[in-house]
């Protein structure tokens, strides 16, 4: 990878950190950026859908089935704007899911940088299987 580019990569993960701490969840906070021809084009963060109270958890501090993940928030807000992701990279500080992934997908995400390795790999899986390219920036490297 050219040092313009890990630059830049660091640089829109930091940004993705920074915007995950938005997020009201108590057991995981994860940011995502959107970006095309280095531009942010959307952003997201862990939560509820618009108009729900702001808490993530159940009494007993499972996650609520309804919340929505940080990507899943920066690719439908795409779908409310004159945007589109065609093409775009999405940085996330988590490792997709299988359900992101095929939102990822289907938006036209050509490239996913993610920070933190979850266990299950299903979605990062996938993601490769339709092409798409994907990097870990591996905590050293920030």
């Amino acid at each position: 990878m050219d040092k313009k580019r890990h630059d830049l990569d660091n640089r829109y993960m930091s940004m993705a950190k920074i915007w995950a701490e938005n997020s009201y969840c108590q057991r995981r906070k994860v940011g995502a950026l959107i970006v095309k021809n280095n531009m942010i084009i959307s952003d997201g963060y862990n939560g509820t859908p618009s108009g729900f109270e702001n808490v993530c958890e159940d009494e007993d501090g499972l996650t609520k089935p309804y919340v929505l993940h940080a990507e899943a928030n920066a690719i439908t807000k795409i779908a409310r704007s004159n945007n589109n992701s065609d093409g775009a990279t999405l940085y996330v500080t988590a490792s997709p899911c299988i359900e992101c992934a095929k939102l990822i997908i289907q938006a036209g995400i050509k490239r996913v940088v993610y920070a933190e390795k979850y266990r299950l790999t299903d979605g990062i899986d996938l993601l490769e299987r339709a092409g798409v390219e994907v990097v870990y920036l591996q905590p050293d490297e920030e």
